[in-house]
């Protein structure tokens, strides 16, 4: 195993805590706007409405992505710094993209949709789109509860890049790939 980065054990132990912690508040956060956001469409009430959809932006500019970069770092941490590596397994190699998108689709797309949606509702006293306000928690949380399952199940097996390292680790003394005259020991 070629590594530059190995995490000593108590290093290691310390990123999976902050790894688990800030996951296990990034999904919490979705639910509360998941919460919010229905709380926004079911009310009957302008005020409760406005005051749901501003509490979600809030979240959304002040939590959601320091939570979610949180996440991403000791994820990469965990993965360059443990025998997982970034693209060793399928299902880490999944975890990150899933990060990546969902961080995007968080800082391009739910924080200003939020925006429009606070001053909709600010000037009309209800939600103008309910499908928007309800979907983007309901793609995340989805996305995080099976990242929490690919977790804990780790399917998949070994990526191309996987099976080549193990492959290389393994490979026997043959003809066509001797042992260097070094490393054997005189007679």
């Amino acid at each position: 195993m070629n590594q530059s980065l190995k995490l000593s054990r108590p290093a290691r132990r310390a990123s999976v805590v902050v790894h688990v912690v800030a996951s296990a508040s990034w999904l919490g956060l979705t639910l509360g706007l998941l919460a919010l956001a229905v709380t926004a469409i079911t009310t009957g009430s302008a005020v409760t409405a406005e005051a749901s959809v501003r509490a979600m932006k809030l979240f959304a500019d002040w939590l959601l992505l320091p939570a979610a970069f949180l996440t991403l770092l000791t994820g990469l941490l965990l993965s360059l710094g443990t025998q997982w590596g970034l693209a060793r397994h399928r299902w880490v190699y999944t975890k990150f993209w899933l990060t990546l998108a969902t961080i995007t689709a968080t800082a391009f797309a739910l924080r200003p949709g939020l925006g429009a949606t606070v001053t909709a509702v600010a000037e009309t006293g209800s939600v103008p789109d309910t499908t928007d306000i309800v979907m983007g928690p309901i793609v995340s949380l989805s996305a995080y509860v099976f990242m929490t399952v690919i977790s804990i199940l780790k399917p998949w097996g070994l990526t191309r890049r996987g099976r080549n390292a193990r492959a290389a680790v393994r490979r026997p003394v043959s003809a066509g790939n001797p042992v260097p005259s070094d490393s054997v020991e005189a007679v």
